[in-house]
């Protein structure tokens, strides 16, 4: 399975009342950027994060969106969604980022980057788009995008090609575990079979089904 990159785009910090990092700071309002991106374990080079107990880290260094997604959007709200509005440092096209399986690869100019888990909305995505109901209708709605952790650092840009090298036989997509954790608890045995999620993540599953490592 092949994509596109659309755009890589890039926070700078701001200050704002709707931020859940420390002195309101952010850096959600992320847009695109003409040069190519350095991407590593520690996150694209010059994005800001606001808030690092629940942003960023190895396992979210890298959020990407599907535009196909960001249409369906646009068209519900009745209002233009450029590049960057999820939040995302990566606009795709071509991929199907919900139904992308945890652990799979994409190689991305001479990165290589691994599926880990979808993303969860918060109040800072809700007041930055000025909806006071969207964590409830993005949940519903079930097209979360998908975070990366970087397998092999380097550089990417807009219209480089998306290659799904190494896609895991378990199935486990971003869209069936993002159900489980948001309405449809029954799903979640099924998500141990993904030992490539985040291993608090997998730690919180073991918990709920009562399963022990």
């Amino acid at each position: 399975m092949t994509g596109r990159v659309l755009s890589v785009n890039i926070g700078s910090r701001t200050i704002t009342d709707y931020a859940d990092g420390p002195g309101g700071q952010t850096g959600i309002d992320k847009q695109p950027t003409i040069d190519r991106v350095t991407v590593s374990d520690q996150g694209v080079d010059g994005d800001y994060i606001g808030n690092r107990r629940v942003h960023g880290g190895t396992d979210q260094a890298v959020y990407a969106y599907a535009v196909e997604d960001a249409r369906w959007w646009a068209t519900e709200l009745g209002r233009p969604l450029g590049a960057g509005a999820f939040g995302e440092n990566l606009t795709t096209s071509g991929v199907d980022v919900t139904g992308a399986v945890i652990g799979e690869r994409w190689a991305i100019g001479d990165a290589v980057l691994q599926v880990t888990k979808p993303r969860e909305p918060c109040m800072t995505f809700a007041g930055f788009w000025g909806i006071p109901d969207l964590i409830k209708r993005f949940t519903v709605h079930g097209a979360p995008g998908a975070y990366f952790r970087v397998l092999t650092p380097g550089q990417v840009g807009a219209d480089d090609t998306i290659e799904v090298v190494h896609r895991p036989d378990h199935g486990v997509t971003i869209g069936e575990t993002f159900r489980a954790f948001n309405g449809q608890p029954e799903l979640l045995p099924n998500l141990l079979k993904a030992d490539d999620l985040p291993e608090r993540m997998l730690a919180k599953i073991r918990r709920r089904v009562g399963v022990q490592k």
